[in-house]
């Protein structure tokens, strides 16, 4: 019995997939690097590290850790001044009735994402009391597509993986759900490699049937 939800932030709770790609954008402008949307698909889903060692890659380029280290401060901080931008307004209309309607049906809900800025953009867009645990990239030390991070918010919120869905957009995170024991379900996603037979989600509300809400 599906007992629990829990959500990828980036590309379903919200969209600041743009923020990351103008941040990344800059780093790699003022380093006189290439970058572009299509190189910026590979980035969905992976940490703040494998995005900078994929970019690195794609140039031909090594740097010691105290380079990239250094070079991930500097995206992360164009990424956050522009997240300052964020407010309740930018979430979808249907986000927030679907998570209270989750919570008053006692389906948890948790939060399972490999940023380390999930708190700022929760507190941002006005939802943190949405959530019954919260487990971002600060908390974890592998990233999708291994599941720690979905088994480490799983456990916060004391159900099996067996009992709750992970919603996630990207490829990677359909793998880490799958690896972890979970129910996925794709959002919004739709390419060949996926599994057949998988869920899909085209809209939030769309995730309150699979728990049989509105009926």
């Amino acid at each position: 019995m599906l007992t629990a939800c829990i959500l990828d932030l980036d590309g379903v709770v919200c969209h600041t997939d743009e923020f990351h790609y103008q941040a990344w954008k800059t780093l790699c402008d003022r380093h006189g690097w290439a970058f572009d949307r299509t190189l910026n698909e590979q980035l969905r889903g992976v940490s703040r590290r494998e995005s900078l060692s994929i970019i690195l890659k794609d140039n031909g380029l090594t740097a010691t850790e105290a380079d990239m280290q250094r070079m991930m401060d500097a995206k992360n901080g164009v990424y956050r001044s522009l997240l300052m931008t964020l407010t309740p307004s930018d979430l979808e209309a249907d986000v927030v009735p679907v998570l209270q309607a989750m919570r008053s049906h006692h389906v948890q809900v948790g939060l399972g994402s490999s940023s380390k800025n999930a708190p700022l953009i929760l507190q941002r867009l006005g939802i943190t009391g949405l959530f019954d645990a919260v487990i971002d990239g600060s908390m974890i030390t592998k990233s999708k597509p291994d599941p720690e991070v979905f088994l480490t918010c799983a456990s916060r919120l004391g159900v099996r993986p067996c009992d709750a869905i992970v919603v996630e957009d990207a490829i990677a995170g359909i793998q880490a759900a799958i690896r972890g024991g979970f129910v996925p379900v794709a959002y919004r996603l739709h390419v060949p490699s996926l599994p057949a037979g998988l869920r899909h989600a085209e809209t939030f509300t769309d995730l309150s049937s699979v728990f049989g809400l509105g009926r």
